[in-house]
This record gives structure tokens, C-alpha cells and sequence, in this order.
């Protein structure tokens, strides 16, 4: 494929501070992708879930070079659903670990195999929970060959979706893979305090994982 039809679809670009997983609080620059794949009850960027919704469409090197011009050391490729550009995706991560020192993380919703990935990509895979309607399309192998740096999120809505995340710790022996397990509570639905009782009552090892970027009330 050449360089002139090589193109992804952008919904937006921006530089914040990154909200969630073990990097909170870091400033970052976001690639946000257009379209998904899926469509989770609990979505909270239903704007960039359309593969229509993109804004513009950018070559993977011309992508990289915004995120490196933006003089931040870590970058955040999300959507939508990043994975289903994943040719094009993989060429921009390249382009970011040939070109920068940047730290890349990747942001994907688990039903896509991410194995391909370059090695400088952080996986982030988001496990679905009953409470989504999308728990049955996990690709399983996602979770089954991760690395240490690698993180698996688990949006909780209710009882039934923190179970089923201690099930599958357990199922697929996470905490042997990788340290960073994160269980996000749904803003609305679940109360944070209530988790955080749940996971101290079980002495769950993972990490509680809020969404600081909407307490500050940035993007």
C-alpha cells in the first residue's frame, strides 16, 4: 500500500492529561480513531463510534509527527476501536518508536487481536463485563499472551461485573502475566466506595482505575 492511499480515519487529536490506567495523571497526547466495532451500554465516546464520524483523514507518518511535535513523551492511540484500522494502526506505531523515545499505549477493546502489535506498543485490552452486552466477543488470546507491561481494564457496573472480573483473574491466572489489572467503576452506575469495599473484603490485588480526566472536567 502506498504512502498516498495509506490513510486513517481521525476523529480528533488533542494533548491532556491521561485519565486512566497506570499512567493517570501524565500529560499525553491522544490519538482518537474513528469507528467501532462494537457497542458497549456503557460507552462514554459514542461520538467516535461511527466510521463516519472522522474529522479527517491522515497518513500514519504524518500522524506520528504530530504526536512527536507535540513534545510530550507519552501518546495514547484509542477510538472508537483503534484495531479495526489495525494495518494502518501498526504502521503508526512504527513510525512513533523508530522516530521518538515517546512511551506508546494503545487502547483497545479486546475483541481484536492485538498480538501483532509492534513490541513498543502498551496494550491496554478492555475486558468487556456482562454489563456491556459485548462480554461474548472477547478474542480470548488477547488475554492469554500478555506481557508485564500490558494492562487489562474491567469496566464495573454492578455486582455481576465484578465476579465476573475476579472469575476471569483467576480463569485465565492474570496476576502471572502482568500486575497491572485495573477495575474501572461505571460514572453513575457504580459507586466507587462500594468497590473499593468489595476489593478490600477479597484483598483483590488489582489497581482501582478512575477516569480522572472527567473530575477535572478536560477531555
Amino acid at each position: 500500500m502506498t504512502q498516498q492511499k495509506r490513510k486513517l480515519k481521525v476523529f480528533e487529536c488533542f494533548s491532556s492529561i491521561q485519565g486512566e490506567s497506570t499512567y493517570a495523571g501524565r500529560p499525553c497526547y491522544f490519538i482518537r480513531l474513528a469507528g467501532c466495532n462494537l457497542r458497549c451500554s456503557y460507552c462514554d465516546t459514542e461520538k467516535a463510534l461511527s466510521f463516519d464520524s472522522f474529522t479527517e483523514t491522515v497518513s500514519p507518518e504524518d500522524l506520528a509527527k504530530r504526536a512527536i511535535d507535540s513534545g510530550l513523551d507519552l501518546v495514547e492511540i484509542t477510538g472508537g476501536e483503534p484495531l479495526v484500522q489495525y494495518e494502518n494502526v501498526c504502521v503508526l506505531c512504527e513510525r512513533l518508536a523508530a522516530a521518538s523515545s515517546m512511551t506508546i499505549l494503545l487502547e483497545t477493546n479486546g475483541s481484536i487481536d492485538g498480538s501483532t502489535l509492534p513490541p513498543e506498543v502498551i496494550r491496554i485490552f478492555d475486558w468487556k463485563t456482562p454489563s456491556s452486552g459485548e462480554s461474548s466477543k472477547m478474542n480470548l488470546a488477547n488475554f492469554r499472551f500478555l506481557r508485564a507491561c500490558d494492562e487489562v481494564k474491567f469496566v464495573i457496573a454492578n455486582r455481576t461485573d465484578y465476579e465476573f472480573m475476579l472469575r476471569k483473574v483467576k480463569e485465565f491466572s492474570l496476576f502471572r502475566l502482568t500486575k497491572n489489572i485495573l477495575a474501572s467503576p461505571v460514572s453513575g452506575s457504580m459507586d466507587a466506595k462500594e468497590l473499593v469495599s468489595w476489593m478490600l473484603e477479597d484483598k483483590f490485588p488489582g489497581r482501582l482505575n478512575l477516569q480522572l480526566h472527567k473530575f477535572l472536567g478536560v477531555r
